[in-house]
């Protein structure tokens, strides 16, 4: 016989997810035709593809007292021209631009200018980023108070925090679309082209003049361009160029890094791999502009027929509540992760170092038991990103 507890608890869950459901169903019938659903979709592919490299697609095991997480690109023969659609952080930032560029506008339409446009994208980013980073200093006090010898999350859990790069590079882009919006609003060409010249010169002076420092300034700027690429997305550009026209772009990209990896400064992986002295993603390089350029291609090859199947309603609604929870999935997929790997080494279970026949035939074990444990993590965090979200007719103050 169940105990009273028992039952409440349950039946307190279930009413819960049938109240989420029906808050669903709700966005889903309200959701406005003139809605680009396909920039919501591709929102929650670029993040579930980053969440699910870091759990399946990393050779994770302890070494020098802390968890490291090498990918296994550099034992897969031509595994590099995989990264060249898997590195989806550029469709993040493309997806961004749309959404960054419409909440602009919108700002102004509405009277609430500079201080209300970043006021309401920074927040959105900012409460649920702060939680985290104050849930993990609150658990690391605790423990370092309970157990002697505790040596702190930045020891062993490094890799806890090295995704929150990505953030900060968000951010920087929000903060300058009114900037980069207008001046695509009044000379998008030229803005776009001045973009590319700077990036490509930064990575000639890096490489061929051996001024290091243009590394970080092209690790700010090749995202800016990368972010500019949604403004032409959502002015109608990219739809004008046709089937043909993609097909040119995703042409032209291939081409384009096939000659920039073939010279030594550009690795032919898109993303750190071992053995390679350089990376393309850090400190940034113009390939990962290019990378956009030929997935920006492949989305527009695609978009009608996804856009189609988005209209059904199942559909739909799976990818609004991807959405509805995405930066809470990406904050705290690591910690998932984490408490795997720390429940693995308290039983004592030894892992795998090198991407084996066995290796690979654990993965789909690395993408469920992590997604268990982050269930109950969303649950519990995701207030903090949907909070105020949602209007009275249903709908998502931008997207």
């Amino acid at each position: 016989m169940r105990r009273p507890e028992e039952v409440s608890v349950r039946v307190g869950v279930r009413q819960a997810l049938q109240g989420v459901n029906r808050q669903l169903d709700t966005v889903v019938a309200r959701t406005p035709e003139h809605r680009d659903r396909y920039v919501d979709l591709l929102r929650v592919l670029a993040i579930s593809v980053v969440v699910i490299w870091h759990w399946a697609l990393s050779i994770l095991y302890w070494s020098d007292d802390r968890w490291v997480m090498p990918n296994p690109i550099h034992a897969v023969p031509g595994g590099w021209a995989a990264t060249w659609l898997l590195q989806i952080v550029t469709v993040f930032f493309i997806v961004g631009g749309y959404a960054n560029s419409a909440a602009w506008w919108a700002a102004q339409r509405d009277g609430n200018g500079l201080r209300g446009y970043v006021s309401a994208r920074v927040r959105r980013l900012m409460i649920p980023i702060a939680v985290f980073l104050a849930a993990w200093a609150a658990f690391d006090l605790l423990m370092q108070l309970l157990v002697p010898g505790y040596p702190g999350v930045l020891t062993y859990g490094i890799i806890l925090f090295t995704p929150l790069w990505f953030i900060a590079a968000y951010v920087w882009v929000v903060l300058l679309t009114p900037l980069t919006a207008t001046a695509h609003a009044h000379a998008r060409w030229l803005t776009l082209g001045a973009l590319a010249a700077v990036v490509i010169l930064a990575d000639v002076g890096r490489f061929a003049g051996g001024v290091e420092a243009l590394a970080w300034l092209n690790t700010a700027l090749v995202w800016v361009l990368v972010h500019q690429f949604g403004y032409f997305y959502r002015d109608g550009t990219l739809d004008r160029l046709g089937r043909w026209g993609a097909v040119a772009l995703v042409a032209a990209a291939v081409a384009v890094l096939a000659v920039l990896t073939s010279l030594e400064p550009y690795p032919r992986s898109m993303v750190t791999t071992v053995g390679q002295e350089r990376s393309n993603i850090l400190p940034t390089t113009v390939t990962i502009a290019v990378v956009a350029v030929l997935q920006l291609g492949v989305i527009m090859l695609v978009r009608a027929p996804v856009t189609r199947w988005l209209r059904r309603g199942r559909v739909w609604k799976v990818v609004v509540a991807g959405n509805a929870v995405i930066l809470t999935v990406f904050l705290w997929h690591m910690t998932a992760l984490l408490v795997v790997l720390a429940v693995l080494r308290a039983l004592d279970v030894e892992l795998l170092t090198e991407p084996t026949a066995a290796w690979w035939l654990q993965r789909p074990l690395w993408v469920l038991a992590p997604a268990l444990v982050l269930i109950p993590l969303v649950a519990i965090f995701a207030r903090f990103e949907t909070a105020g979200r949602v209007t009275g007719r249903g709908r998502s103050r931008s997207s």
